[in-house]
């Protein structure tokens, strides 16, 4: 089959983006954008921080979405012209940059129809993200510490807010447990297939004998609890602890006890917030990130019940995910895709945008066929 000239090409590409635009329904994001911007001007916004922060976060990632289509329609209109001048001064080095451009035209459009699948009922949430060293001793801890240094990357990578609520530090080296909150719109459907155990093969650098070391992390990924979305919680179900904060090595962060650890008696889950200088302000956190992991366990329960009358004996998500091997090969591979880098020096600093796409992808085809 003949190859498509490149006015033919520029044409599929077109088409795609069209369907694309379609379900993002950029109109209505528009409409959206004005009244985000009218709520924005009103000076007593600020008087209630976080929901005015939140209408700016969200005002800015329309703006920049529909920023970014019409940026790609107008570079395809462009890359046409590009490849005209190329083919009436027969110049290489023209169609060459006409080549490149064609190609990342088609990567960003592909981003773009990844951004479509994320329709889930709780993928526009912001996400809490957390953390915990597994099998692996010392370098399951410097592992853990290596992914959220991973993540926090990405994030900033990304242009998206993060807020750091807890870290228990290990004796030695790395970290036991860390929880962090990704605040821009779709971060849940974006990160929720990071969900589940993360494998690390390498040389020990903790090892005297320099011997091979594999070390497991787990990841949990949950939506942050709208009102909407609030699970009440007796407060005799709870228990709450009132500790002093600390940094690596035990160092003394504050001089009072201000960090908390709240428990809830029924489910054995705990979380932790020592961010904040105020015992009241770590409580209220503590209690947000309390209700988001228990109405992911409510999620958990309905669809088990579910898959039980149905028969599901598909395992879950929240399994090995992800390979990635320092020794004796340089690799990066996730397990359920088939993803692969060879670059997982990359990887580690953050870029694991190509690893989330393929999964946003691979769960949507895992839910349509179920």
């Amino acid at each position: 089959m003949a190859e498509l000239d490149p006015a033919e090409k520029i044409k599929e590409l077109a088409a795609t983006l069209a369907s694309v635009t379609a379900v993002l329904d950029l109109e209505a994001m528009r409409t959206q954008i004005a009244e985000l911007r009218e709520q924005s001007a009103d000076p007593d916004l600020w008087s209630d921080q976080d929901n005015a922060q939140k209408v700016t976060r969200r005002l800015s990632t329309l703006e920049s979405m529909v920023n970014k289509v019409n940026g790609i329609e107008q570079r395809l209109e462009d890359l046409g012209v590009l490849y005209e001048l190329a083919e009436g001064e027969d110049d290489p080095d023209t169609r060459a940059e006409a080549d490149r451009e064609l190609e990342q035209l088609r990567k960003d459009i592909g981003e773009l129809e990844v951004r479509t699948l994320l329709n889930g009922p709780h993928d526009e949430s912001e996400a809490i993200v957390t953390i915990n060293s597994q099998a692996g001793g010392v370098d399951a801890a410097d592992w853990a510490q290596m992914l959220q240094r991973m993540y926090l990357r990405w994030a900033e990578r990304q242009g998206y807010p993060t807020e750091v609520y807890e870290t228990s530090y290990a004796e030695e080296a790395g970290i036991k447990s860390t929880s962090f909150a990704v605040k821009a719109p779709f971060a849940y459907g974006t990160l929720r297939g990071e969900h589940g155990t993360h494998r690390l093969v390498r040389i020990s650098p903790f090892d005297n004998q320099n011997r091979r070391q594999t070390s497991f992390a787990g990841v949990d990924v949950v939506p942050m609890v709208e009102q909407s979305d609030h699970i009440d919680i007796d407060d005799s179900e709870l228990r709450v602890d009132v500790y002093r904060s600390s940094g690596p090595g035990g160092q003394g962060v504050n001089t009072t006890d201000s960090a908390v650890r709240i428990t809830h008696l029924p489910t054995g889950i705990v979380v932790s917030c020592q961010n904040e200088r105020s015992q009241l302000q770590n409580k209220a956190t503590a209690m947000s990130m309390l209700q988001a992991k228990l109405l992911a366990r409510k999620r958990e329960e309905e669809q088990a019940a579910l898959d039980e009358i149905r028969g599901d004996s598909v395992s879950s998500w929240g399994t090995q995910m992800r390979n990635y091997v320092l020794h004796p090969y340089q690799s990066v591979k996730d397990v359920r895709t088939g993803l692969e880098s060879g670059n997982p020096s990359a990887v580690l600093d953050g870029e694991i945008e190509a690893f989330i796409d393929a999964e946003i992808r691979w769960m949507r085809s895992k839910e349509k066929a179920e």
